[in-house]
Parts: structure tokens; C-alpha cells; sequence
């Protein structure tokens, strides 16, 4: 059953229209993430569900409930924000009860909530301790135990991550997740951070200029782009000019060098004008294993990345880099040399020009 429904969502600025035509169906405890650059409408939409925004057209639902109209306060939901917004002058404990005590909720109420979210961030200890005395790690833990206290119907988590360290961040948002199924609560989380989305995601809403350019799981979305934007702003991507010459086996030309591709041609007309896209990582040597389409190439340089080895090879005119997972025993190629690279017929994606 659909928990949080958007319906025909629109929001303008001035005669600006930053939002348009956003549908979404929320299955209770689903963790969302709307991704898109900045400026694409991803918190605005965010706003409009925790109700700091009104849709200028469009309505939505919580368990049926329209709240489209409702005051924030008249509405379940939590909100975390992306500087904290803690109390300076609260404890730790003072500031995850806030909520309840407007609420008016026992203090015997109040003490267990309390306690029971100490414990779920893992800081029973900083219990008695202000804001400025914590990390920023442990500061975002507290804001989210202050939303998740109230018990909300929907938890909104707007780039929560953004002002904390690498590490903290990886391990931060494996955290909240793990909260999330826990206590099986819907959760909708902004991000610019293609990594971010697609680690902790049930579903992805892929956003650009104020419309949703692609909704899927995070494997779907990755493998499976429906849109140029979507095929280059989530992973990285190999991009080249090509023109179609058998629109029914796939086959592809870049130049006068041929691939061939799973899907995406049987719409189109022979000499049509297309984008092929390749991920690095579905690119290998043809030495290792033989895939569908098999070219020659002229190894152009390589760039060591930790885990991954990047290797940039010249493809008749085009450059495109290939990724392979690094080990001790692996032997690179010399700069300069002719190697085949091969990839599959699913591997070679084929775009609008």
C-alpha cells in the first residue's frame, strides 16, 4: 500500500517554474533519494512534503490523508537538516526531547524516549553533554534521534552528510540506513552525491531542471540510464558520436569502427544520428576473454586510482578510459602499445544525439 503519494506536483517562483509534473508513490519503509545537481529541485520538493513549501499545482498523501495544505506542525514528519539546527544552550538529552515536550508528552514519557534514542546513536555517554562539545558526526546523530523521537510518519533528510568528512560520511549514512530498517519508518534523503544515492537507496529519483528524469533502483538507474542526463551524471561514462547502419542487429558505426548494441536501435532509421555510451568498467582486454564487440586500440595512458587502474585507450579517433580493479599481480600494458579491448552487446548503450 502506497504510505506517501505526490500527485501531480508543480511548485513556481515568480512565474519560474522549479518543479513540474512530480508524481511518487512511497511504499512504507522505503528509503528514497532524490539526486540531481544543484539547483534541479530536489529540496524544494523535499519542503513542499515537510510543508515549508505549498505546490503551487498538485496534492499529497500520507495513508490517504491529503496534507497538502497542512502547517508543518499538523503534519507527522521529521526533518533533518543539513547544518543540525541543534539547540547550542540543550544538552544532548534536552535537545532529543525537545519535540516531545512540545508535545506536552510525561516526562516518564520523555526519560524513556530519550534513553531509547541514546542508545540507538550509540551516545548514552554524551547524554549530558552541549552541541559544541561533540564532533560533527555526533552532532548529525543527535538531530537525527531528535526527528526520529517524535516517531514520524516520514523521516526527510535534506544533504545531511554534506558538511562531515569522507570517512565519517560513508560511515554515517551506512548508520542511518541500518536506523531506517530498523525501525522500518519511510525515509526520503537529498543528495548531490551519486555514491551516497546509490549505496543506501531502495529507489532513486534521478531529478534535472525541476522534473524526474529516471525513478529506479539504484541498479536499474546505473546499468540501465533512460535519458543522456541520467547515463551521464550518474557513474562514469564513455561518450562518442556514431550513426546507425543495421537498426535491426544493433549494429553501430564510430567513425568507421563498429559496435554493436544490445537495444536502443530498433527505433531508429539507418544514418540516424546517435550517442553510444559505455561504462569504463564493462571495457576489458580481448586477451582475457572475447566479448561481442572486439576493436583494436592504442593504449594512451594509465592512472593508478588506489583500487582501480584506470587505462585510457585510443579507439580510432576516440578516447575512452577502461577500469580494472587493481592487485599486486596485475601486468599493464606499455603506453603507446596496440591492444584489442572488447565489451558486450548490453555494455554499449545507445542515446538520443
Amino acid at each position: 500500500m502506497t504510505h506517501l503519494k505526490l500527485s501531480n506536483i508543480s511548485k513556481e517562483y515568480s512565474g519560474t517554474t522549479v518543479v513540474q509534473d512530480f508524481n511518487l508513490d512511497v511504499e512504507q519503509g522505503e528509503f528514497i533519494s532524490f539526486l540531481g545537481p544543484s539547483g534541479c529541485g530536489k529540496t524544494t520538493t523535499l519542503r513542499m512534503v515537510a510543508g515549508f513549501e505549498t505546490p503551487t499545482t498538485g496534492s499529497i498523501t500520507i495513508n490517504g490523508e491529503d496534507i497538502t495544505n497542512n502547517a508543518p506542525n499538523q503534519r507527522n514528519v521529521g526533518m533533518i537538516f543539513q547544518a543540525y539546527a541543534l539547540f547550542p544552550n540543550m544538552t544532548v538529552a534536552q535537545n532529543i526531547g525537545f519535540g516531545l515536550r512540545i508535545r506536552k508528552e510525561s516526562e516518564t514519557v520523555i526519560k524513556d524516549r530519550v534513553a531509547e534514542m541514546l542508545s540507538l546513536i550509540h551516545l548514552e555517554n554524551k547524554a549530558n553533554s552541549y552541541p559544541y562539545q561533540l564532533s560533527g558526526g555526533q552532532q548529525q546523530r543527535v538531530a537525527l534521534a531528535r526527528a526520529l523521537a517524535n516517531q514520524p510518519q516520514v523521516l526527510l533528510l535534506d544533504e545531511p552528510l554534506s558538511a562531515l568528512d569522507a570517512k565519517i560520511r560513508v560511515q554515517l549514512r551506512s548508520e542511518i540506513r541500518a536506523i531506517q530498517k530498523k525501525m522500518g519508518i519511510t525515509a526520503i534523503f537529498v543528495t548531490h552525491d551519486q555514491e551516497e544515492a546509490l549505496s543506501i537507496s531502495d529507489r532513486i529519483v534521478v531529478m534535472y531542471e525541476g522534473r524526474m528524469e529516471q525513478v529506479g533502483t539504484p541498479f536499474e538507474v546505473y546499468n540501465f540510464p533512460t535519458t543522456r542526463f541520467v547515463a551521464n551524471f550518474v557513474g562514469s561514462l564513455n561518450t562518442a558520436d556514431a550513426e546507425v547502419v543495421d537498426p535491426a542487429t544493433g549494429l553501430v558505426s564510430m567513425n568507421g569502427v563498429h559496435f554493436e548494441s544490445a537495444e536502443g536501435t530498433k527505433d531508429r532509421q539507418k544514418g540516424d544520428k546517435v550517442k553510444i555510451a559505455i561504462r569504463p568498467e564493462r571495457f576489458s582486454f580481448a586477451s582475457e576473454q572475447r566479448k561481442a564487440n572486439v576493436v583494436d586500440s592504442t593504449i594512451e595512458n594509465i592512472t593508478f586510482l588506489g583500487s582501480v587502474v584506470r587505462i585510457q585507450v585510443k579507439i580510432g579517433q576516440t578516447k575512452f578510459n577502461m577500469d580494472t580493479f587493481n592487485n599486486p599481480f596485475l601486468e599493464l600494458p606499455k603506453i603507446g602499445s596496440m591492444e584489442q579491448v572488447t565489451c558486450s552487446r548490453e555494455a554499449v548503450l545507445v542515446l538520443d544525439e
